[in-house]
Protein backbone atom coordinates (compact mmCIF):
# COMPACT_ATOMS: atom_id res chain seq x y z
CA UNK A 1 0.00 0.00 0.00
CA UNK A 2 1.70 3.37 -1.00
CA UNK A 3 0.07 6.77 0.36
CA UNK A 4 0.84 10.29 -0.31
CA UNK A 5 0.73 11.07 2.61
CA UNK A 6 1.55 15.01 2.17
CA UNK A 7 -0.12 16.53 -0.87
CA UNK A 8 2.71 17.21 -2.82
CA UNK A 9 1.55 16.41 -6.74
CA UNK A 10 1.14 19.00 -8.96
CA UNK A 11 -2.40 18.03 -9.48
CA UNK A 12 -3.93 19.10 -6.20
CA UNK A 13 -2.77 22.95 -6.35
CA UNK A 14 -5.50 23.37 -4.01
CA UNK A 15 -4.92 21.08 -1.22
CA UNK A 16 -1.22 22.57 -0.95
CA UNK A 17 -2.29 24.90 1.97
CA UNK A 18 -4.48 22.57 3.85
CA UNK A 19 -0.62 20.33 4.35
CA UNK A 20 0.71 23.18 6.83
CA UNK A 21 -1.09 24.00 10.17
CA UNK A 22 -1.46 27.91 10.60
CA UNK A 23 -0.65 28.83 13.93
CA UNK A 24 -3.66 29.93 15.57
CA UNK A 25 -3.94 32.70 18.37
CA UNK A 26 -3.12 32.06 21.90
CA UNK A 27 -5.78 30.08 23.68
CA UNK A 28 -7.02 30.78 27.03
CA UNK A 29 -7.63 27.56 28.25
CA UNK A 30 -8.90 29.01 31.87
CA UNK A 31 -10.96 30.85 30.63
CA UNK A 32 -12.52 28.52 28.07
CA UNK A 33 -13.04 26.42 31.27
CA UNK A 34 -14.33 29.59 33.60
CA UNK A 35 -17.06 30.42 30.74
CA UNK A 36 -18.14 27.07 30.28
CA UNK A 37 -18.91 25.96 34.11
CA UNK A 38 -20.72 29.30 34.89
CA UNK A 39 -22.92 28.60 31.45
CA UNK A 40 -23.75 25.53 33.07
CA UNK A 41 -24.75 26.76 36.54
CA UNK A 42 -26.68 29.70 34.77
CA UNK A 43 -28.75 26.82 32.85
CA UNK A 44 -28.94 25.09 36.13
CA UNK A 45 -30.68 28.09 37.19
CA UNK A 46 -33.06 28.59 34.52
CA UNK A 47 -34.17 25.01 34.84
CA UNK A 48 -34.97 24.79 37.99
CA UNK A 49 -31.76 23.06 39.36
CA UNK A 50 -29.92 23.02 42.46
CA UNK A 51 -27.35 20.17 41.46
CA UNK A 52 -26.40 18.31 38.45
CA UNK A 53 -24.64 14.82 39.28
CA UNK A 54 -23.01 14.17 35.60
CA UNK A 55 -21.71 10.83 34.08
CA UNK A 56 -21.98 11.98 30.08
CA UNK A 57 -17.78 12.14 29.93
CA UNK A 58 -18.55 15.16 27.37
CA UNK A 59 -20.54 17.27 30.01
CA UNK A 60 -17.51 16.15 32.38
CA UNK A 61 -15.08 17.69 30.47
CA UNK A 62 -17.68 20.84 29.00
CA UNK A 63 -18.08 21.53 33.18
CA UNK A 64 -14.37 21.02 34.09
CA UNK A 65 -11.98 20.38 31.44
CA UNK A 66 -11.33 17.53 33.10
CA UNK A 67 -10.37 14.27 30.41
CA UNK A 68 -10.41 10.64 31.40
CA UNK A 69 -10.41 7.85 28.48
CA UNK A 70 -13.58 9.82 26.75
CA UNK A 71 -14.77 6.62 24.66
CA UNK A 72 -14.72 4.37 27.41
CA UNK A 73 -16.24 6.23 30.43
CA UNK A 74 -19.04 6.90 28.04
CA UNK A 75 -20.20 3.24 28.76
CA UNK A 76 -18.74 2.60 32.13
CA UNK A 77 -20.20 4.62 34.48
CA UNK A 78 -17.09 4.55 36.77
CA UNK A 79 -16.48 8.68 36.86
CA UNK A 80 -18.75 11.20 38.10
CA UNK A 81 -18.87 14.99 38.78
CA UNK A 82 -20.89 16.65 41.52
CA UNK A 83 -21.83 20.29 40.27
CA UNK A 84 -24.14 22.85 42.74
CA UNK A 85 -25.53 25.82 41.35
CA UNK A 86 -23.57 27.23 44.45
CA UNK A 87 -20.62 25.61 46.27
CA UNK A 88 -17.82 23.05 45.70
CA UNK A 89 -17.24 21.34 42.23
CA UNK A 90 -16.66 17.56 43.47
CA UNK A 91 -15.26 15.23 40.86
CA UNK A 92 -15.22 11.49 41.48
CA UNK A 93 -12.34 9.90 39.44
CA UNK A 94 -11.97 6.51 38.28
CA UNK A 95 -9.42 4.63 40.14
CA UNK A 96 -6.14 5.48 39.77
CA UNK A 97 -6.33 8.58 37.76
CA UNK A 98 -7.33 11.39 40.60
CA UNK A 99 -3.89 12.89 39.21
CA UNK A 100 -5.32 13.94 35.93
CA UNK A 101 -7.55 17.00 37.33
CA UNK A 102 -4.59 18.23 39.22
CA UNK A 103 -4.20 21.94 38.47
CA UNK A 104 -8.15 22.88 37.18
CA UNK A 105 -9.24 25.59 38.57
CA UNK A 106 -12.95 24.39 37.65
CA UNK A 107 -12.65 21.01 40.50
CA UNK A 108 -12.32 22.09 43.83
CA UNK A 109 -11.79 18.03 44.98
CA UNK A 110 -11.48 15.01 43.50
CA UNK A 111 -12.62 11.80 45.21
CA UNK A 112 -12.70 8.18 44.59
CA UNK A 113 -15.39 6.82 42.61
CA UNK A 114 -17.97 4.07 43.41
CA UNK A 115 -18.02 2.39 40.00
CA UNK A 116 -21.83 0.99 39.75
CA UNK A 117 -22.19 -1.06 36.58
CA UNK A 118 -22.44 -4.92 36.50
CA UNK A 119 -19.11 -5.68 34.91
CA UNK A 120 -17.81 -4.18 37.99
CA UNK A 121 -20.00 -5.44 40.74
CA UNK A 122 -21.21 -8.71 39.31
CA UNK A 123 -23.92 -10.13 41.34
CA UNK A 124 -23.26 -7.26 43.83
CA UNK A 125 -24.76 -4.47 41.55
CA UNK A 126 -27.81 -3.46 43.37
CA UNK A 127 -25.57 -3.37 46.71
CA UNK A 128 -23.15 -1.43 44.77
CA UNK A 129 -26.03 1.14 43.50
CA UNK A 130 -27.15 1.70 46.76
CA UNK A 131 -23.55 2.80 47.80
CA UNK A 132 -23.21 4.91 45.22
CA UNK A 133 -26.52 7.01 45.63
CA UNK A 134 -25.62 7.01 49.57
CA UNK A 135 -22.86 8.97 48.32
CA UNK A 136 -24.41 11.21 46.02
CA UNK A 137 -27.35 11.43 48.45
CA UNK A 138 -25.26 12.89 50.94
CA UNK A 139 -23.26 15.27 48.80
CA UNK A 140 -26.23 16.63 47.62
CA UNK A 141 -27.91 17.29 51.37
CA UNK A 142 -24.72 18.73 52.62
CA UNK A 143 -24.39 21.19 50.32
CA UNK A 144 -28.02 22.23 48.47
CA UNK A 145 -30.32 20.69 51.51
CA UNK A 146 -33.11 18.08 51.59
CA UNK A 147 -35.30 19.58 48.97
CA UNK A 148 -33.02 19.71 46.21
CA UNK A 149 -33.93 19.64 42.63
CA UNK A 150 -31.00 17.58 41.07
CA UNK A 151 -30.22 16.50 37.57
CA UNK A 152 -28.85 13.57 36.00
CA UNK A 153 -28.19 12.00 32.80
CA UNK A 154 -26.42 8.99 31.82
CA UNK A 155 -27.24 7.05 34.85
CA UNK A 156 -28.35 3.52 35.14
CA UNK A 157 -32.08 2.21 35.72
CA UNK A 158 -30.96 0.60 39.24
CA UNK A 159 -29.20 3.86 40.53
CA UNK A 160 -31.21 5.99 39.16
CA UNK A 161 -33.75 4.02 41.38
CA UNK A 162 -31.60 3.87 44.31
CA UNK A 163 -31.42 7.92 44.41
CA UNK A 164 -34.66 7.86 43.97
CA UNK A 165 -34.99 5.72 46.95
CA UNK A 166 -32.48 7.96 49.56
CA UNK A 167 -35.54 10.54 48.65
CA UNK A 168 -33.65 12.59 45.95
CA UNK A 169 -35.48 14.74 43.69
CA UNK A 170 -34.80 13.89 40.23
CA UNK A 171 -34.85 15.69 37.28
CA UNK A 172 -33.43 15.45 33.59
CA UNK A 173 -30.39 17.27 33.30
CA UNK A 174 -29.78 17.24 29.01
CA UNK A 175 -31.92 20.16 28.72
CA UNK A 176 -29.39 22.85 31.14
CA UNK A 177 -26.36 21.19 29.32
CA UNK A 178 -27.52 21.48 25.63
CA UNK A 179 -28.62 25.10 26.30
CA UNK A 180 -25.32 25.81 27.84
CA UNK A 181 -23.13 24.33 25.48
CA UNK A 182 -24.84 25.78 22.77
CA UNK A 183 -23.76 29.34 22.49
CA UNK A 184 -19.84 29.32 22.22
CA UNK A 185 -17.18 32.67 23.89
CA UNK A 186 -14.77 33.91 22.22
CA UNK A 187 -12.17 31.77 23.67
CA UNK A 188 -14.06 28.66 22.88
CA UNK A 189 -14.10 29.45 19.05
CA UNK A 190 -10.35 29.71 19.09
CA UNK A 191 -10.78 25.76 20.32
CA UNK A 192 -13.31 25.21 17.23
CA UNK A 193 -11.06 27.37 14.53
CA UNK A 194 -8.00 25.41 15.93
CA UNK A 195 -10.38 21.82 15.51
CA UNK A 196 -11.64 22.70 12.03
CA UNK A 197 -7.83 23.65 10.76
CA UNK A 198 -6.03 20.48 12.06
CA UNK A 199 -9.01 18.51 10.80
CA UNK A 200 -8.78 19.96 7.07
CA UNK A 201 -4.97 19.29 6.90
CA UNK A 202 -5.78 15.59 7.85
CA UNK A 203 -8.65 15.61 5.17
CA UNK A 204 -6.27 17.18 2.30
CA UNK A 205 -4.02 14.12 3.07
CA UNK A 206 -6.92 11.88 2.75
CA UNK A 207 -7.87 13.25 -0.53
CA UNK A 208 -4.22 13.36 -1.53
CA UNK A 209 -3.77 9.66 -1.14
CA UNK A 210 -6.96 8.30 -3.04
CA UNK A 211 -6.38 5.88 -5.56
CA UNK A 212 -7.78 2.85 -7.25
CA UNK A 213 -7.24 -0.08 -5.55
CA UNK A 214 -7.22 1.43 -1.79
CA UNK A 215 -9.68 -0.09 0.50
CA UNK A 216 -11.82 2.58 2.32
CA UNK A 217 -10.30 1.49 5.38
CA UNK A 218 -6.80 2.32 4.39
CA UNK A 219 -7.63 5.59 2.55
CA UNK A 220 -9.55 6.44 6.30
CA UNK A 221 -6.66 5.88 8.90
CA UNK A 222 -5.06 8.50 6.74
CA UNK A 223 -7.72 10.91 8.31
CA UNK A 224 -6.89 9.07 11.66
CA UNK A 225 -3.42 9.49 11.24
CA UNK A 226 -3.36 13.18 10.94
CA UNK A 227 -6.21 13.99 13.61
CA UNK A 228 -4.01 12.32 15.82
CA UNK A 229 -0.35 13.67 14.75
CA UNK A 230 -2.22 17.31 15.17
CA UNK A 231 -3.96 17.26 18.41
CA UNK A 232 -7.12 15.59 17.97
CA UNK A 233 -8.86 12.88 20.08
CA UNK A 234 -10.52 10.53 17.77
CA UNK A 235 -13.13 10.35 15.20
CA UNK A 236 -16.69 9.27 16.49
CA UNK A 237 -18.21 7.87 13.23
CA UNK A 238 -17.09 5.15 9.86
CA UNK A 239 -18.30 7.32 7.03
CA UNK A 240 -16.52 7.05 4.36
CA UNK A 241 -17.56 4.93 1.53
CA UNK A 242 -16.98 4.22 -2.06
CA UNK A 243 -18.72 3.76 -5.30
CA UNK A 244 -22.04 2.04 -4.62
CA UNK A 245 -21.62 2.19 -0.67
CA UNK A 246 -22.18 6.17 -1.32
CA UNK A 247 -26.13 4.97 -1.54
CA UNK A 248 -27.73 4.70 0.52
CA UNK A 249 -25.60 6.95 3.22
CA UNK A 250 -24.59 5.58 6.87
CA UNK A 251 -23.33 2.66 5.15
CA UNK A 252 -19.40 2.53 7.29
CA UNK A 253 -16.38 2.05 6.17
CA UNK A 254 -15.02 -1.10 5.16
CA UNK A 255 -12.87 -3.04 2.96
CA UNK A 256 -13.80 -2.74 -0.37
CA UNK A 257 -11.55 -1.27 -2.94
CA UNK A 258 -12.01 2.41 -4.75
CA UNK A 259 -11.84 1.44 -8.55
CA UNK A 260 -11.73 4.12 -10.89
CA UNK A 261 -13.63 6.96 -11.84
CA UNK A 262 -16.65 6.65 -8.86
CA UNK A 263 -17.71 8.72 -5.83
CA UNK A 264 -15.82 8.64 -2.08
CA UNK A 265 -17.92 10.46 -0.10
CA UNK A 266 -16.24 11.43 3.77
CA UNK A 267 -18.06 12.86 6.84
CA UNK A 268 -15.34 13.97 9.19
CA UNK A 269 -17.04 13.79 12.57
CA UNK A 270 -13.79 14.26 14.19
CA UNK A 271 -13.74 15.01 18.21
CA UNK A 272 -10.33 17.38 17.70
CA UNK A 273 -8.35 19.71 19.33
CA UNK A 274 -9.07 20.48 22.76
CA UNK A 275 -12.26 18.09 22.65
CA UNK A 276 -13.79 20.68 19.93
CA UNK A 277 -15.82 18.74 16.79
CA UNK A 278 -15.08 19.23 13.43
CA UNK A 279 -18.42 18.10 11.24
CA UNK A 280 -18.14 18.61 7.45
CA UNK A 281 -18.53 16.73 4.46
CA UNK A 282 -17.14 16.22 1.45
CA UNK A 283 -17.14 14.19 -1.89
CA UNK A 284 -14.35 13.07 -4.15
CA UNK A 285 -13.71 11.30 -7.30
CA UNK A 286 -11.66 8.92 -7.85
CA UNK A 287 -10.20 10.14 -11.76
CA UNK A 288 -8.48 9.43 -13.80
CA UNK A 289 -11.75 10.35 -16.05
CA UNK A 290 -13.79 13.23 -16.01
CA UNK A 291 -16.94 12.74 -13.49
CA UNK A 292 -19.80 11.35 -15.06
CA UNK A 293 -22.83 14.28 -16.14
CA UNK A 294 -24.69 12.17 -13.37
CA UNK A 295 -22.06 12.62 -10.64
CA UNK A 296 -21.92 16.08 -11.58
CA UNK A 297 -25.14 16.57 -11.38
CA UNK A 298 -25.70 14.67 -7.91
CA UNK A 299 -23.14 17.44 -6.70
CA UNK A 300 -24.23 20.22 -8.02
CA UNK A 301 -27.55 19.51 -6.40
CA UNK A 302 -25.95 19.08 -2.91
CA UNK A 303 -23.70 22.08 -3.40
CA UNK A 304 -27.05 23.89 -3.93
CA UNK A 305 -28.71 22.54 -1.30
CA UNK A 306 -25.60 23.41 1.61
CA UNK A 307 -25.26 27.14 -0.38
CA UNK A 308 -29.34 27.76 0.23
CA UNK A 309 -29.37 26.93 3.55
CA UNK A 310 -26.30 28.45 4.95
CA UNK A 311 -27.84 31.88 3.45
CA UNK A 312 -30.73 31.14 5.99
CA UNK A 313 -28.77 30.83 9.16
CA UNK A 314 -29.07 34.39 10.70
CA UNK A 315 -29.62 35.37 14.15
CA UNK A 316 -33.26 35.60 15.55
CA UNK A 317 -34.67 33.58 13.04
CA UNK A 318 -36.54 30.77 14.22
CA UNK A 319 -36.39 26.78 13.58
CA UNK A 320 -39.55 26.86 12.37
CA UNK A 321 -39.05 29.98 10.17
CA UNK A 322 -35.88 28.50 8.91
CA UNK A 323 -37.36 24.91 8.42
CA UNK A 324 -40.02 26.76 6.05
CA UNK A 325 -37.58 28.33 4.09
CA UNK A 326 -35.40 26.09 3.42
CA UNK A 327 -34.33 24.26 0.14
CA UNK A 328 -37.22 22.17 -1.22
CA UNK A 329 -35.97 18.49 -1.61
CA UNK A 330 -36.48 17.52 -5.41
CA UNK A 331 -38.90 14.55 -5.10
CA UNK A 332 -36.75 11.93 -6.79
CA UNK A 333 -34.20 12.42 -3.34
CA UNK A 334 -36.67 12.67 -0.68
CA UNK A 335 -36.38 9.24 0.16
CA UNK A 336 -32.75 9.38 1.14
CA UNK A 337 -32.26 12.65 2.23
CA UNK A 338 -30.35 13.28 5.37
CA UNK A 339 -32.66 13.14 8.22
CA UNK A 340 -31.87 16.88 9.40
CA UNK A 341 -31.15 20.39 7.32
CA UNK A 342 -28.63 21.24 9.85
CA UNK A 343 -27.51 20.93 13.51
CA UNK A 344 -25.57 22.44 16.18
CA UNK A 345 -21.83 21.84 17.38
CA UNK A 346 -19.38 22.28 20.02
CA UNK A 347 -17.75 19.16 21.63
CA UNK A 348 -20.15 16.57 19.78
CA UNK A 349 -23.31 16.84 17.44
CA UNK A 350 -25.90 19.25 19.49
CA UNK A 351 -28.73 21.00 20.09
CA UNK A 352 -30.74 22.35 18.58
CA UNK A 353 -31.39 20.10 15.66
CA UNK A 354 -33.04 21.94 12.66
CA UNK A 355 -35.48 19.77 10.54
CA UNK A 356 -36.63 20.04 7.01
CA UNK A 357 -39.83 21.20 6.34
CA UNK A 358 -41.89 17.50 5.69
CA UNK A 359 -40.65 16.67 8.68
CA UNK A 360 -40.94 19.65 10.99
CA UNK A 361 -44.41 18.79 12.20
CA UNK A 362 -43.46 15.55 13.64
CA UNK A 363 -39.80 15.49 14.39
CA UNK A 364 -39.13 19.82 14.89
CA UNK A 365 -39.54 22.13 17.36
CA UNK A 366 -39.20 25.76 17.56
CA UNK A 367 -36.21 27.63 19.21
CA UNK A 368 -34.44 31.07 18.14
CA UNK A 369 -30.76 30.70 16.53
CA UNK A 370 -28.52 33.15 18.63
CA UNK A 371 -24.90 34.46 18.12
CA UNK A 372 -22.22 32.31 19.29
CA UNK A 373 -23.92 29.03 18.13
CA UNK A 374 -22.01 26.89 15.96
CA UNK A 375 -23.94 24.92 13.27
CA UNK A 376 -23.70 22.86 10.33
CA UNK A 377 -25.96 22.44 7.42
CA UNK A 378 -26.70 18.66 6.11
CA UNK A 379 -26.95 17.62 2.79
CA UNK A 380 -26.92 14.39 0.93
CA UNK A 381 -28.23 13.79 -2.68
CA UNK A 382 -28.87 10.20 -4.06
CA UNK A 383 -31.92 8.21 -5.79
CA UNK A 384 -33.08 5.25 -4.24
CA UNK A 385 -31.97 2.44 -5.80
CA UNK A 386 -29.50 4.54 -7.18
CA UNK A 387 -26.12 3.87 -7.62
CA UNK A 388 -24.21 6.77 -6.24
CA UNK A 389 -24.82 9.53 -3.35
CA UNK A 390 -23.33 12.35 -2.84
CA UNK A 391 -22.80 13.82 0.96
CA UNK A 392 -21.33 17.72 1.35
CA UNK A 393 -21.35 19.48 4.76
CA UNK A 394 -20.61 23.19 5.80
CA UNK A 395 -19.74 24.40 9.36
CA UNK A 396 -20.30 27.96 10.20
CA UNK A 397 -20.42 30.28 13.26
CA UNK A 398 -23.53 32.58 13.74
CA UNK A 399 -22.75 36.10 14.63
CA UNK A 400 -24.43 38.89 15.54
CA UNK A 401 -24.59 40.13 11.93
CA UNK A 402 -24.18 37.59 9.96
CA UNK A 403 -22.20 34.07 9.89
CA UNK A 404 -18.37 33.29 9.45
CA UNK A 405 -17.80 30.23 7.75
CA UNK A 406 -15.48 27.71 9.54
CA UNK A 407 -15.28 24.57 7.28
CA UNK A 408 -12.96 26.07 4.20
CA UNK A 409 -12.06 22.93 2.51
CA UNK A 410 -12.15 23.29 -1.22
CA UNK A 411 -15.05 22.05 -2.99
CA UNK A 412 -14.22 19.88 -5.90
CA UNK A 413 -13.79 21.93 -9.15
CA UNK A 414 -13.85 18.78 -11.37
CA UNK A 415 -17.56 17.50 -10.10
CA UNK A 416 -18.72 21.44 -10.25
CA UNK A 417 -17.25 22.35 -13.64
CA UNK A 418 -19.30 21.33 -16.60
CA UNK A 419 -17.77 18.96 -19.23
CA UNK A 420 -16.34 21.05 -22.42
Amino acid sequence: MNLDWHADRSDLPDLVLFDQLQVEEPIDLAAVRSYRLRRVREQMAEHGLDACVLLDPVNIRYATGARNMQVFHSRNPARYLFVPESGPVILHEFTGCAHLAEGLETIDEVRPAITASYAAAGAAIATVERDWAQQVAALVREHCGARASVGVERVNAGATLALHEQGVHLSDAQAALERARAVKSAQELRCVRASVRATEVAVGRLRAAIRPGLSENELWSVLHQGVIALGGDYVETRLLSSGPRTNPWFQETGDRRLSENEIVALDTDVVGCHGYYCDFSRTFHTGPADPTPRQRELYRVAREQVHHNLQLLRAGTSFREYSERAWEIPERFVANRYYLSAHGCGMTGEYPYLYHAMDFEQSGYDGVIEPGMTLCVESYIGEENGREGVKLEQQVLITEDGQELLSTFPFESALLDQPA
